[in-house]
């Protein structure tokens, strides 16, 4: 099997400090995924390269304390890409890629997996417009990138895609998240694009159990007043191997919670 898992970490610093590491170890993750490191390079020296013997390949975002993303992986890849192709985003530290390919593999002879942080909108309309850019230009490099290999995309999405992934989806449509503009880009890709939602493939009804971040404000979390915003979303070829899916909500390593999917197949 290979375990695979997503974390938005509100702070690598931050999440290590709540048991994070320990926690990595006990899990025996084969590759993770995360995001909003708000680190730089400096800062992951010395500690953060490997976790859980898993190494890490990042990339930070040009402003302090802000964005980031990282892939920790047993396997060594045969290539990490940083960035998309767009300097806007590029420079926030949004996308890394871990390439594993393997010519001599039946099943996965090119397999990709990325991890991505998506900017939200909530801090206003300069940001829903930039969220709305990465949106548009996202979507043409995951379709080149479909053309030529599997991948599963671990992240965070920021978009909750159907009623069933919030808790107050009435009172939310107008808002960043739920917008319809980004629920119709989520369809798309999925319908057009053929990208599997694995967490909805194998549990097609999960509701509040699904949801993987919950506002700081009010009572939230104690009330799993919560949204879906992480995923994995596969080609169908390698989505086909995903066999169990958990979001793990016994400790809080940030505002998000780590979601792991297993696949029956090996690097």
């Amino acid at each position: 099997m290979f375990r695979l898992t997503s974390l938005n970490l509100n702070g690598i610093r931050s999440a290590a400090n709540k048991g994070l590491l320990p926690w990595a170890e006990s899990m025996q993750i084969d590759c993770m995924g995360v995001q909003e490191l708000k680190a730089q390079a400096g800062d992951l020296e010395g500690r953060f390269e490997q976790i859980a013997g898993m190494h890490g390949h990042f990339h930070c975002a040009q402003k302090k304390g802000y964005s980031g993303v990282g892939i920790y992986s047993r396997h060594k890849p045969t290539a990490v890409n940083f960035g998309f192709g767009h300097p806007e985003f590029d420079d926030e530290g949004r996308y890394v890629e871990a390439r594993f390919d393997r010519p001599g593999h039946k099943t996965l002879p090119r397999l990709s997996i990325i991890s991505c942080y998506f900017p939200s909108g909530s801090s206003g309309e300069e940001r829903q417009q930039a969220k709305f850019r990465f949106l548009e230009l996202f979507y043409p490099h995951l379709s080149k990138l479909r053309d030529e290999r599997e991948f599963i995309l671990i992240g965070d999405i920021n978009i909750a895609h159907q009623q069933i992934d919030l808790k107050n989806w009435r009172s939310n449509q107008k808002n960043s998240g739920f917008l319809p503009e980004e629920r119709a880009w989520m369809t798309r890709a999925i319908d057009e694009l053929g990208l599997v939602d694995v967490h909805r493939r194998l549990r097609p009804h999960d509701g509040g159990e699904a949801y993987t971040w919950w506002s700081n404000r009010g009572q939230a979390w104690a009330n799993n007043v919560g949204w879906r915003l992480d995923y994995q979303l596969a080609t169908p070829g390698i989505a086909a191997h995903a066999k169990t899916v958990s979001v793990y909500k016994e400790q809080r390593f940030s505002d998000h919670a780590p979601l792991t999917i297993d696949y029956d197949f090996t690097l």
